[in-house]
């Protein structure tokens, strides 16, 4: 069994590792510093630490005033609240001046578990996309988040990171590269593709292996960068097996899934199947059922794997 860490844990720990590197980076928090685990951020370095209270959409106009000045500020709350609650300010206030504010959303998509529908965020890829030149980032799992949150700071312009709460089994070891708006395959093959992001990527690689022992070679293709998206990757692969299945812990509609079918129907037509949240809300529960209840796993996308390569030409 691999190590298992929640990314909302490794971004806390990136922040506080980063701040002693980057003397230009400051914090915000929502008066969610222990969820969202920049409270390590705020031991390390208080004086640059900002609890702005229960007031999102002031936080990021606060973070986008300081953005003016040359900081690098990451300001954190559970995804339903950067995203929803504070999308006009998000819009308006950092996306259409493209101001340097770095978003950190945790606890994100179904694993929020417990809490339910009102703060399980299956929209906010889709919010986020929808905002010119904001670039998004959806780990896959502890390393990536850490990587991910180092290649955030040196990036200019607006991100929104997304981090879950549920621990996940770590992926990748020392040796990963990182890069924003680059895709990784993970596992080759020629019969099908599956692009995963997020805590789907571990259940891609498990349905790989399933689908190996079952005959089919499957491809696998980690995209953490869902905007700006890799599409030379997709496109080979494409190209390549002539089936896709998306993977994520996110509505169909306006996530990963639909930026793929978006891409392949513009540039290659290729038949494309989606796993994800079927356009509905989540409820409250145990995670592990919960997943399986939405079809966030790997049967589902072994299952999906069979059916889209019959749709094959």
């Amino acid at each position: 069994m691999s190590e298992k860490i929640a990314t909302r844990e490794a971004y806390g720990s990136a922040l506080a590792e980063f701040g002693a590197k980057y003397e230009n980076l400051v914090v915000f928090d929502a008066d969610l510093a222990e969820a969202t685990k920049t409270i390590k951020f705020k031991k390390a370095f208080p004086e640059r630490f900002f609890d702005c209270g229960i007031a999102e959409g002031n936080m990021m106009s606060v973070a986008a005033g300081v953005a003016a000045t040359g900081k690098i500020p990451f300001v954190s709350s559970f995804a339903m609240f950067s995203a929803g609650r504070a999308f006009e300010q998000v819009r308006n206030s950092v996306g259409y001046p493209h101001l340097n504010v770095k978003i950190g959303a945790t606890h994100a998509g179904i694993s929020v578990g417990e809490d339910g529908a009102t703060h399980q965020c299956l929209e906010d890829i889709a919010l986020m996309r929808s905002i010119p030149g904001m670039t998004i980032i959806n780990p896959a799992d502890a390393v990536e988040a850490r990587l991910a949150v180092e290649a955030a700071i040196n990036f200019d312009g607006p991100v929104y990171m997304r981090f879950g709460r549920l621990a996940i089994p770590v992926i990748f070891d020392e040796n990963y590269k990182f890069e924003i708006g680059k895709g990784v395959k993970l596992i080759d093959g020629s019969d099908v593709t599956i692009v995963a992001t997020g805590l789907m990527v571990h259940e891609a690689i498990t349905a790989a292996e399933i689908l190996k022992n079952e005959g089919i070679s499957a491809r696998v293709i980690n995209i953490a960068t869902i905007k700006p998206l890799d599409c030379e990757i997709i496109l080979d692969a494409a190209k390549e097996t002539g089936a896709v299945v998306t993977a994520e812990e996110h509505n169909i509609i306006g996530g990963l899934g639909s930026a793929v079918c978006e891409l392949l129907g513009e540039k290659m037509p290729t038949p494309v199947l989606r796993v994800g949240t079927s356009d509905v809300f989540g409820r409250s529960g145990k995670v592990p059922p919960l997943l399986e209840m939405y079809g966030l796993t790997a049967a589902n996308i072994v299952a999906k794997a069979k059916e889209v390569i019959k749709l094959k030409k």
